[in-house]
């Protein structure tokens, strides 16, 4: 088992600096699972999995509180929550981006950073950091 972390860990570190964000997260509660990508020259971030709750299929749920009701009808599993996240090389981390909260039909600031450990920390935030949530997610596969 530490084989398979550690090995996970090489790979990303094998990456460019900014590209190690990108692959499948976990979040803390095994709740979430997003897959980060490059698209246009930005990261960007889709759900590919999340815990049910009530027994029905993860295709069943739709953005029903997105602000825009002509988005209210698609579905979670798939959708992309993170974008137009650049790579600041001086402090390693990932600024300037906007994540979207399907469970409140928001979209905030957010940026991105990894820890010594390899873990990830997402944070949303409402123009000053200091005033956010964070999630921290651990790498898959």
């Amino acid at each position: 088992m530490c084989f398979i972390f550690s090995s996970q860990r090489l790979v990303a570190q094998n990456l460019p600096a900014s590209q190690r964000i990108c692959g499948d997260w976990e979040n803390q509660a095994k709740s979430l699972r997003i897959k980060i990508y490059t698209e246009d020259e930005e990261f960007k971030a889709k759900i590919t999995w999340f815990r049910d709750t009530e027994g029905k299929s993860l295709n069943y749920w739709k953005d029903k509180r997105n602000p825009d009701p002509k988005l209210r009808n698609r579905t979670i599993l798939g959708m992309s929550i993170l974008r137009d996240l650049e790579y600041n090389a001086k402090t390693g981390t990932w600024e300037n981006g906007m994540v979207y909260d399907s469970k409140h039909g928001k979209e905030w600031n957010a940026s991105a950073s990894m820890d010594k450990k390899g873990l990830l920390k997402v944070r949303g935030y409402w123009h000053f950091k200091w005033i956010g949530k964070s999630m921290i997610f651990h790498r898959i596969k």
